[in-house]
């Protein structure tokens, strides 16, 4: 009996070291995560001011058919944003029907 229990004393040591370890380690991560990293500037990435689209009928032999696109339909107008080309700008300064608009991806 008194075997089992200096085993178990030694396996509740080691269990207690290790959780205090991985405890400092989680610990040291969270302070990490609170640090903010500059991977591009301020304004790195240029957003399309002046957008040209093409008809429909054109677009075909340029897009694939299962391209994704973000879609805006108006009463009088519709579009379709390329997130190819979005993937590369993010934002889309344009005017739709008379407003100002901005598609962001």
């Amino acid at each position: 009996m008194s075997r089992l229990v200096t085993i178990f004393s030694v396996l509740l040591m080691i269990t207690t070291v290790a959780l205090a370890s991985v405890a400092a380690t989680l610990g040291q991560g969270d302070q990490d995560d609170n640090t903010l990293h500059v991977v591009l500037p301020r304004d790195a990435i240029p957003a399309i001011s002046k957008p040209e689209f093409e008809p429909a009928s054109r677009v075909g032999r340029d897009m694939a058919d299962n391209e994704l696109v973000i879609g805006v339909v108006g009463e009088r107008e519709q579009r379709a944003y390329s997130t190819w080309q979005l993937d590369r700008h993010e934002i889309v300064n344009d005017t739709f029907e008379g407003r100002p608009i901005a598609v962001t991806w």
